[in-house]
């Protein structure tokens, strides 16, 4: 492989033993990834912001300091991007509305600022739907972004540009958010891994004003298993300033479970319809799972989630309110359907609200209960393979009519229970789109998660699987 042009196809953790053995630097790395993204980027349309001459100053340095053996960590000068939904020091944060444009605070996100002090290179920022509340990727400024195993086809959302970016192979790795499944179902249209933390393992600090209470958490995205923890471990850890990550770390820092593991697989939630294909590639995988001497059994997910089936739209519509009241600049350039959802939101009572909470808290100890009788949930990533990229949402899935959300029925769930999700590749579909599943456990199991989803790739790989761009 050409060191100068190739390198582009190397995992993260491939790129850091190579660093180490001095066969490779991160400047020739950085130089690949800016010749990919040249080469790729015009027609997915990921990367929305650029930083160019920062990026290979901050890789010359790193390969400084692998010259003199002092990196500053496993991740130093591994490349990777960040969604445009968090902030930056060096660059505008738009959340693809246009009153943003120009909207820079000078901070970065924490875990944007550990990824820094850990030597990772920022080729810049991943493109969003405004204010990242859809499962699409489109706005007024950037305009839609496509998916690299289809060009008419959305990646998905709201980390659209971000996962767009690491399966065209832009950056190994990329820094994404999931407020309701927005790692998780981009991931499974792009054929990528996704972790979507447990609530608050990675602290937040210097943020966007939150649409959604707090479900909304910071994750990586990567090709392999390896790659997305090599990340997480970067971002994650205990800070003062976000005290339920306190929580968070001791949460994780609990017993494993030793031996095979107890996992329920629920194909389907209630009559919400499921792509034949999905059903199909998922059922594969669970009996994948299986072999590995897993006990596996199907069933219903035994949780009441009919709450949330009206109560998740009003959660927006309530965020959008509260923010466009203390900010006008930003509701007077945002796009109509924000504004009536906003409309909406001032109509919901503040009773709405509080119940709102009160059932979120239920879930949350209704999970510890479940979690009692089993160790691992798994579920399809989303309800519908990719569609057209510039629809928000598909409007039939297997022949039945749905909503904005009935590609997304598997996701919000997690977020409102404050639980780890890893998405892992399945079989993709008969036409070669990717295929996910989602794999949740318990408060703080992110760790074991990621040991089942690496067992789990090592006896059916899927790195070596790339879009034809």
């Amino acid at each position: 492989m050409d060191a100068a042009t190739g390198t582009w196809r190397l995992p993260a953790t491939e790129l850091a033993r190579r660093y180490r053995a001095g066969s490779l630097t991160p400047t020739q790395v950085a130089r690949s990834c800016l010749a990919r993204l040249e080469a790729v980027n015009p027609r997915i349309n990921a990367v929305v912001a650029r930083r160019d001459a920062a990026f290979l100053a901050e890789a010359a340095a790193a390969t400084e300091r692998f010259a003199r053996a002092q990196p500053l960590s496993a991740f130093d000068g591994i490349p990777l991007s960040v969604k445009d939904s968090l902030y930056t020091a060096d660059q505008p944060t738009t959340w693809g509305c246009p009153a943003l444009r120009q909207h820079a605070t000078g901070q970065d996100e924490l875990a944007v600022a550990r990824a820094r002090a850990a030597g990772a290179l920022i080729i810049g920022k991943t493109n969003v739907p405004e204010f990242a509340l859809e499962g699409y990727t489109a706005n007024p400024i950037f305009g839609a972004t496509r998916n690299p195993w289809g060009l008419a086809l959305t990646p998905g959302g709201s980390s659209g540009g971000a996962v767009a970016s690491v399966a065209a192979g832009i950056t190994p790795v990329a820094i994404g958010q999931d407020g309701g499944g927005s790692i998780r179902r981009p991931a499974s249209h792009t054929g990528l891994v996704g972790l979507k933390p447990s609530l608050s393992a990675v602290p937040r600090e210097h943020v966007l004003p939150s649409l959604l209470l707090d479900f909304e958490v910071i994750g990586p995205l990567a090709r392999t298993v390896a790659d997305a923890r090599l990340l997480f471990e970067v971002m994650r850890g205990a800070a003062a300033v976000d005290r339920s990550s306190l929580s968070a770390a001791l949460a994780a820092a609990g017993p494993r479970v030793a031996g095979p593991l107890r996992i329920l697989y629920v194909e389907r939630f209630g009559s919400a319809p499921l792509d034949p294909q999905i059903a199909a590639s998922v059922g594969q995988a669970v009996r994948r799972l299986g072999a590995l001497g897993h006990e596996v059994r199907e069933g219903p997910l035994p949780l009441d989630l009919d709450f949330y089936a009206e109560a998740w739209p009003q959660i927006g519509q309530a965020g959008l309110a509260q923010m466009f009241d203390r900010r006008p600049d930003w509701a007077a350039q945002a796009s109509p359907k924000y504004l009536e959802m906003a409309e909406k939101g001032r109509a919901i009572p503040a009773a709405r609200l509080w119940q709102v909470l009160e059932q979120v808290k239920k879930l949350r100890r209704d999970t510890v209960a479940l979690f009692a009788g089993v160790d691992v949930i798994v579920l399809p990533s989303a309800a519908a393979l990719p569609w057209k990229a510039e629809d928000a949402y598909p409007a039939h899935i297997a022949g039945q009519e749905v909503g904005p959300r009935g590609h997304a029925v598997y996701t919000g769930w997690v977020n409102a229970a404050g639980l780890p999700g890893l998405a892992l590749p399945c079989e993709p579909s008969s036409t070669g789109l990717p295929i996910g599943m989602q794999l949740v456990g318990r408060y703080g199991a992110d760790d074991a998660l990621l040991d089942l989803g690496a067992a789990y790739e090592a006896a059916h790989p899927w790195a070596q699987r790339w879009p034809a761009l």
